[in-house]
């Protein structure tokens, strides 16, 4: 078990490193990584395994020689300096999550919107003071159109949109799904990461759903486990916003409101160059909206197996 175990834990070490991105203890064993490229074959036992053998394993010599620890955080030999940067990036993340929370309460009241969640660095509290702010919203089922239309006007009004050169500090709407494909098509390495760091800030009902629907993040993620609980972010769905939303709901019922405004849509996004761009990863349909033209998946995997064949 033990060499396995190592490796897994190397393999771990290995990928955040890609983002600048030590680990504690308790965080190697959350997310401790086993790899399933055709390049790397680091298979992991069938059980699961405790915090306790993630310390006991950290001690181990053969280990030792390829990592570093310092002040509670664990990296790869020589990277020290990511300690410092990794407090100095929680810091300024802190102050940028009261920008998402002011975002979500207001969404919470926006008709369609079931729930409101942070991804990328800002999930990891890895954010630098020009970052944008990754959101995930899932949407109503067969109200996709109406609701994204509805959810970017209302971060617009409020002034923290992202678009054009305006990024930092600003909502990055990119990814938009509905109650009914909660599934994460793209089921890799990378993806995997990125759906079990996402934090909610609100819709803990959708979001175990969501959580149940992506239950293949454990083929990537050792130890992944479903958390039914509210983190300490997460809103309560107060009784104005139901009623409210309601409303707008009933208001927005009519077919032709989300047919009309889904063709409208439909148009630019097909006219728009980064959807035909080389690389891009553009999703349009009546159960995602995902617009990602310069995808950091693929480029985070190849640094991740250089680090792993340069110490493996």
């Amino acid at each position: 078990m033990s060499a396995e175990l190592s490796k897994n834990i190397l393999a771990t070490l290995a990928y955040y490193d890609v983002m600048d991105y030590p680990m504690t203890s308790f965080e190697i064993w959350k997310y401790l990584t086993k790899v399933q490229s055709s390049k790397f074959k680091v298979q992991s036992e069938e059980e699961k395994h405790t915090l306790c053998d993630i310390i006991k394993e950290l001690e181990n010599e053969n280990l030792k020689k390829k990592i570093e620890e310092y002040r509670g955080f664990f990296f790869l030999e020589g990277r020290k300096n990511l300690v410092e940067q990794r407090i100095r990036r929680n810091k300024i993340a802190e102050s940028k999550y009261k920008i998402l929370l002011r975002v979500a309460k207001v969404l919470r009241f926006v008709p369609y919107v079931r729930m409101v969640a942070v991804t990328g660095r800002m999930a990891m509290k890895n954010a630098e003071e020009k970052s944008d702010l990754d959101m995930l919203l899932v949407l109503e089922q067969g109200k996709i159109f109406t609701g994204r239309i509805l959810v970017t006007l209302v971060v617009h009004l409020m002034g923290v949109r992202r678009y054009r050169e305006k990024i930092a500090n600003r909502i990055c709407l990119n990814y938009f799904i509905t109650t009914s494909s909660l599934e994460i098509r793209l089921k890799d390495i990378f993806s995997a990461s990125e759906y079990y760091f996402m934090l909610p800030l609100f819709g803990l009902e959708t979001f175990k759903d969501f959580q149940e629907q992506n239950s293949w993040i454990g083929e990537y993620k050792v130890n992944y486990k479903k958390d039914g609980a509210a983190n300490l972010k997460m809103l309560t769905d107060i009784w104005p916003a139901r009623f409210l939303r309601s409303l707008g709901e009933k208001i927005l019922r009519p077919g032709f409101i989300e047919k009309s405004l889904g063709a409208w849509q439909m148009k630019r996004i097909n006219k728009n160059p980064k959807t035909h761009q080389a690389g891009s990863m553009v999703s349009a349909s009546n159960e995602a909206l995902i617009f990602l033209p310069s995808p950091q998946g693929p480029k985070i995997f190849d640094k991740f197996q250089e680090r792993l064949s340069s110490l493996v």
